[in-house]
């Protein structure tokens, strides 16, 4: 069956069916990934968005679902130049066709996704519509595309309740950075990892409890840090800051997640009292954007966003340059940061955006991209590290 991609400047690309039938207005980006489909199809960042993965063939390897990174697929619709049918892997638990349809996901394949790419690149990204009408009216359909906006997307991913991540004995057996250990298909579901806490005292981050505020949190951001040894509480993002701060937890965390920060006004409120605390704080993605505006600062949206598995971020401290995964359309403004708050501790290699920030008198980190890197280079992993040297009395800095 054909399949159309309209965008909001009347570009319209033809293609072939995939997925959910059904139509779907959205915010249309692009990844540059070349692996890690199914982590950027459950990442919750992509609430509210259509993605186009720019590697020209998907789904080869079919779906591993232990490597999903919430419990189910969140974009609106994926765009692709090629789906594969035929998945050649011995972890493979079915095709991204049926993944797709199971989960309501529309999609389109067979488009030219470099053209598609070129065209956000240069225009910046715009809206379009995932529709397999071809009679389909512009005059109609255009102004619904440019009206169209993500809205609060936060508080639809966002956990429910909250619930414990503690370490478990594959955890306690091969390391911190194994990998061997996942969350199963039943957690998926319940989001409730089973409490171990005699294996608490195993791991290296002995006795740590960190509260992790969930604005759209990938699920290897709790395993980072419970492969280090810590308990980790998991909130949903609209909690009061008091419960957070009734917990006494050692370590505070705030997550990536979907949208525009400058809609989360209610949880920039609770934010604001969470930095008021001596309690150390990590903040990655939305939560860094988050405790920027929390502290006065701005934010912008960028022409096209970072969203792939190859950005160069470069340590101002060090000189070092990493490469990150990332997955924003938002920075956070330094033109008029005051160094008496906070001061530039990464930048983007490429366009020289903001990739992190040092709180000046507060043990307070954050950076825009992803150390727990699912899918990506695993080179920032050392951040994760560096929150436990914090959380044990060390400068954020260590």
């Amino acid at each position: 069956m054909k399949a159309f991609l309209i965008l909001e400047d009347g570009t319209v690309f033809e293609g072939t069916h995939i997925g959910a039938d059904r139509e779907v207005v959205s915010e249309i980006v692009f990844n540059t990934s070349m692996a890690g489909y199914l982590e950027v199809l459950t990442d919750p960042s992509y609430a509210g968005q259509a993605v186009c993965m720019t590697y020209p063939l998907i789904g080869n390897y079919g779906i591993c679902r232990e490597d999903m990174e919430s419990f189910r697929p969140w974009p609106d619709a994926l765009l692709v130049r090629e789906l594969s049918r035929i998945p050649a892997n011995f972890r493979s638990d079915g095709t991204i066709q049926r993944f797709l349809e199971e989960n309501d996901v529309p999609g389109i394949a067979g488009i030219d996704t470099r053209a598609l790419t070129k065209i956000l690149r240069e225009k910046g990204t715009m809206n379009g519509m995932v529709t397999t009408r071809g009679d389909y009216d512009p005059a109609r359909i255009l102004p619904k595309l440019k009206a169209y906006t993500t809205g609060k997307v936060v508080e639809r991913v966002t956990c429910r309740e909250k619930y414990v991540v503690k370490p478990t004995r594959e955890l306690a057996e091969n390391g911190p950075l194994s990998g061997a250990a996942r969350f199963d298909r039943e957690a998926y579901e319940r989001g409730v990892r089973e409490v171990r806490p005699s294996l608490v005292k195993e791991l290296n981050g002995t006795g740590l409890r960190v509260a992790l505020m969930d604005y759209g949190a990938k699920k290897n951001i709790a395993r980072s840090l419970a492969e280090r040894g810590c308990e980790v509480t998991v909130f949903p993002a609209l909690t009061p800051a008091e419960e957070v701060i009734a917990m006494r937890p050692d370590g505070i965390m705030l997550s990536n997640g979907p949208g525009d920060p400058k809609e989360c006004t209610a949880i920039i409120e609770e934010v604001k009292k969470l930095c008021a605390t001596e309690i150390p704080i990590f903040a990655i993605c939305l939560g860094h954007q988050l405790t920027a505006l929390a502290h006065g600062c701005d934010t912008y949206k960028l022409k096209y966003g970072h969203r792939g598995g190859n950005h160069p971020v470069k340590d101002l401290a060090t000189g070092r340059v990493y490469i990150s995964s990332q997955n924003h359309g938002y920075v956070v403004d330094t033109d008029m940061l005051d160094p008496r708050v906070a001061v530039p501790a990464f930048i983007n290699v490429n366009d020289g955006t903001n990739e992190g920030l040092a709180y000046t008198g507060k043990r307070i980190f954050t950076v825009q991209y992803h150390p727990e890197a699912c899918p990506g280079p695993q080179d920032s992993c050392y951040l994760f590290d560096r929150f436990i040297r914090m959380m044990k009395g060390g400068s954020c800095n260590a």
